[in-house]
């Protein structure tokens, strides 16, 4: 198995660090933090080149924040100078494990994404008749550090290179210990519940590196389970077929290959249903000929659009959340949806 040297270099090269900050600041220049990073960004970078290089950057403080949609999840942001550091190592780690990803894993990877994991969602409901449907219980807070370590050290033969990715990982240590529910495997004693664990939701990093570390389960389902028609996003994922009995024994033989990686799925909710019910998954609802909305999706849609008509907004700001949400929906059967969504009176811009 090929492995990779000689990465710390790169990571620290300034042309790296320049490209990872552009990309850092992508959408949002008009934000405080990118301003001030930005006023003297070049300077910024050879102090991040200095640190990376004598080995003495240390990350920031998480500033933490609820959002309650689709559910209430912690997101934690980290300051913006780390966010390039997360970038600069993305960038060069990055090509590494893309190749090695499979095909059907969409999310956070280039030229993937929710829209083409609905099509294919879509294509295997009209090829097959059930579908095994699992999430992971608690996915970004049960990812152990140790059984990651390993898997990025079975490439990455540089101890430099994986000392930042250690950096990067205690710097996330306990920010979501209170959304996590200590669970005990097979082997463990009491120590096992101070095993470091958990990556901050909102982080580049966290979003590569989960990829990573449901890597060695995608393989699984595709090479020991010989399942044709497998996809993931993020941590929900489903597979299709045609015989009922096979689709319940992968579910068991999942369940195995999950406490492996020291997680757990929804288990009640683990279930084989016809394709023909329609197959609930990243906000829509797909049918082998079709796709709706989901109704809680429009019904928190239309909830947020009143909120937003009854309080101060602009007709800029309006028109962006608008076409936000048609973008959206125009991947489904939802003409008429759209139309009815839009049919209400515009009041007055207050801004």
């Amino acid at each position: 198995m090929k492995t990779y040297k000689h990465l710390y270099s790169q990571v620290s090269n300034f042309e790296n660090l320049h490209l990872a900050y552009y990309k850092a600041r992508k959408g949002k220049r008009g934000k405080a933090y990118v301003a001030g990073f930005e006023r003297n960004y070049e300077e910024q970078l050879f102090v991040l080149q200095d640190e990376l290089r004598a080995k003495t950057y240390t990350p920031g403080a998480y500033a933490s924040f609820y959002v309650h949609e689709p559910k209430k999840r912690l997101i934690s942001a980290a300051p913006f100078r780390d966010r390039v550091v997360h970038h600069a190592l993305c960038n060069v780690i990055g090509p590494i494990w893309e190749p090695r990803f499979v095909d059907t894993s969409y999310a956070n990877r280039v030229g993937k994404g929710t829209h083409r994991a609905l099509n294919k969602t879509t294509e295997y409901a009209r090829r097959y008749r059930w579908f095994l449907q699992c999430d992971v219980k608690q996915f970004f807070p049960s990812i152990d550090h140790a059984i990651l370590r390993a898997e990025l050290a079975r490439l990455i033969a540089d101890e430099d290179a994986l000392g930042l990715c250690d950096v990067v990982l205690k710097s996330g240590v306990g920010v979501l210990s209170e959304q996590y529910d200590m669970v005990y495997f097979s082997g463990d004693n009491l120590f096992a519940a101070q095993r470091p664990r958990g990556l901050p939701i909102g982080n580049l990093t966290s979003q590569f590196l989960a990829n990573v570390y449901l890597n060695t389960f995608d393989q699984f389902v595709k090479r020991d389970l010989k399942c044709g028609a497998y996809l993931r996003y993020v941590d929900d994922f489903l597979l299709f077929g045609d015989d009922l009995k096979q689709l319940y024994e992968w579910r068991a033989a999942i369940i195995k290959k999950m406490a492996t990686l020291r997680l757990t799925l929804h288990e009640e909710s683990a279930q084989v249903y016809p394709t023909q019910s329609g197959i609930p998954f990243l906000g829509f609802r797909a049918f082998p000929g079709y796709r709706r909305v989901k109704s809680r999706k429009v019904i928190a849609y239309r909830r947020r659009l009143k909120k937003t008509l009854a309080g101060g907004f602009s007709y800029a700001g309006l028109a962006t959340s608008i076409r936000g949400w048609v973008n959206h929906a125009r991947h489904g059967d939802t003409h008429g949806l759209v139309r009815s969504m839009l049919r209400f009176p515009i009041p007055r811009a207050t801004l």
